[in-house]
């Protein structure tokens, strides 16, 4: 009892270490000293509290976030966020909707899977407002998509047509194998590599997967794959995507070309990705996050919802260090964007 209860201490000072303000900001700054001064609203000040917790930084969930706390702000709400970072930890996840349920907050913000999934372990009281879930009735935060029930609603991040098309390119553009770096402790990604595997055999395409329990290992994950697959497909894996540049790495050093499932990733050096803009879920979410606060409305008669738009961006400078040559057809496709450093 002891020792939690001074974990939940730790865990309330990480909360006000990285407490932050509406979201204007850099975005994947969410801890930064700048977004900390933009909270202009004291806790007493505002008319709402929410509790922001984010399982990991990296820029699309960061860019989540950011949509979500602006669609508030366009409503006309006055919010004080208590953001925290679990830092990849499911165990501090959970401490953090334990902190969020004592400190009474008027609404918790869960921005991943895990991080959603502490909160209602926590509370069927609070309201929750989920985003970057990839199955909310899998992972057991909805009854349904279109009847969520419970105290429970948000958005989630997997386009039903997005790992079908991404298989899909991988087979046009004539390889045979596909590798599959993800953490085998994340309900979402396991749900998205049994897809991936289905999609691909009935394309006649062989997988092989490494797992990871933590970003240090997706270097040596990605190296394993070497010989065995021709190309990377890597899904929305917050373990994997915070460490991309890991497996980047090896996509360019060996002309292993990197499908990604986010169009953050391809402008971080990703070859070819099917995707939305995360902010575009976040502000989704924020916008049920108004109906509950600003209008009293129940979650759970607020029905999920899954990405509205998606589209195919190419990254040229990937293609090039990846050895793939673009032809005219594929780039009358795509959106064509270069590398994040070399396009500002």
């Amino acid at each position: 009892m002891m020792k939690r209860m001074l974990l939940l201490m730790v865990v309330g000072f990480m909360v006000i270490l990285v407490a932050c303000g509406d979201g204007e900001g850099e975005s994947g700054d969410v801890d930064s000293e700048d977004n900390q001064a933009d909270n202009e609203l004291t806790r007493d000040e505002a008319d709402f509290v929410v509790g922001v917790s984010q399982i990991v930084e990296h820029p699309s969930l960061d860019r989540a976030t950011e949509g979500f706390q602006e669609a508030l702000a366009d409503a006309g709400l006055e919010v004080f966020y208590d953001v925290s970072l679990a830092q990849g930890d499911n165990q501090n996840a959970q401490l953090i909707a334990e902190k969020f349920v004592s400190d009474d907050v008027d609404l918790i913000f869960g921005n991943s899977t895990p991080s959603t999934q502490s909160a209602l372990n926590e509370t069927q009281d609070i309201p929750i407002v989920f985003t970057s879930v990839t199955d909310p009735v899998g992972a057991g935060l909805v009854d349904s998509m279109e009847d969520p029930g419970g105290n429970v609603t948000g958005t989630a991040d997997m386009h039903p047509d997005a790992v079908p098309q991404a298989v899909e390119l991988v087979e046009d553009l004539g390889y045979d194998s596909i590798g599959l770096v993800y953490n085998s402790g994340e309900q979402n990604s396991v749900r998205q590599i049994e897809l991936v595997n289905e999609v691909a055999s009935e394309s006649g395409l062989e997988t092989h997967e490494a797992t990871v329990s933590a970003s240090s290992e997706v270097m040596q994950a990605a190296e394993s794959l070497i010989g065995q697959a021709d190309v990377f497909l890597i899904i929305t894996d917050n373990t994997v995507v915070s460490a991309l540049e890991s497996v980047l790495s090896v996509g360019q050093n060996e002309d292993m070309p990197v499908f990604v499932s986010e169009l953050d990733s391809v402008e971080r050096g990703g070859f070819a990705g099917f995707g939305f803009d995360y902010f575009d879920i976040g502000y989704e979410a924020g916008e049920k996050a108004a109906q509950v606060l600003q209008d009293g409305v129940s979650p759970g008669d607020i029905p999920a919802s899954y990405p509205q738009n998606l589209f195919l961006q190419i990254n040229e400078d990937a293609a090039e260090k990846m050895g793939v040559e673009l032809t005219d057809e594929l780039t009358e496709r795509a959106e064509i964007v270069t590398t994040e450093e070399e396009g500002e």
